[in-house]
């Protein structure tokens, strides 16, 4: 069976589905939900251009926090 390069990956036959679709919207909120929280916290400019970064990687540190919650 030929291979074509097209917009969705075609494996044997079958397109696959993209199961990451609707994921941006929801991190774009958290970044933003971040971004107030981290700047309203902040007490200086530096303390706010650090917010802006820990703004970006956000999943990290929830996902750090959980893990250190359940004990792994």
């Amino acid at each position: 069976m030929a291979r074509r390069k097209t917009k969705n990956r075609i494996v044997c036959g079958i397109k696959e589905k993209k199961l990451h679709r609707g994921w941006g919207g929801g991190y774009f909120l958290g970044f933003i939900g971040a971004l107030v929280y981290y700047l309203s916290t902040a007490t200086g400019f530096w303390n706010g251009v650090l917010g802006i970064l820990k703004a970006f990687v956000w999943p990290a540190f929830l996902v750090f926090e959980v893990l250190k919650y359940v004990g792994a």
